[in-house]
């Protein structure tokens, strides 16, 4: 069975969620910014969907965070990877690959720890190394 739809921002309230696993499904639209709420969240896995729109910045919130995968085929998020995210101490796995992430690639934080560049691959308008933040790209 698949889920479908949008992300329910209720799931915000689940303040004890350790691990989001929701890849393969047929989920829709944007990331709820509800979802910086989940404190004791490990591992957001949410590859292979049909995600769009911006990373929310209330991700930098989740300080327990060491897996965070939004990559692969259908998810088609937009605009920079926020400035929020190099603040998560624990974050350890990455993988932003295959969307539509703008900018440059943080280099600060768990960012200068993650090894792969395949994170970032398949995102055209991002820009590895050093480079000037732009909100707006």
């Amino acid at each position: 069975m698949r889920l479908s739809g949008p992300l329910p921002p209720e799931l915000g309230k689940l303040e004890q969620l350790q691990y989001m696993e929701m890849s393969g499904n047929s989920l829709q639209g944007p990331i709820p910014s509800e979802f910086g709420k989940l404190k004791n969240l490990i591992s957001m896995d949410l590859y292979n969907n049909d995600l769009s729109g911006p990373l929310p910045t209330t991700l930098g919130n989740l300080k327990s965070l060491k897996v965070l995968r939004i990559d692969h085929k259908h998810n088609r998020l937009t605009g920079p990877i926020p400035r929020e995210l190099s603040g998560l101490p624990n974050l350890g796995t990455v993988d932003f690959s295959s969307n539509d992430l703008c900018g440059t690639i943080p280099t600060t934080g768990p960012f200068q720890n993650i090894p792969s560049p395949g994170s970032f691959s398949n995102n055209p308008r991002l820009k590895q190394g050093p480079g000037e933040y732009d909100a707006n790209c």
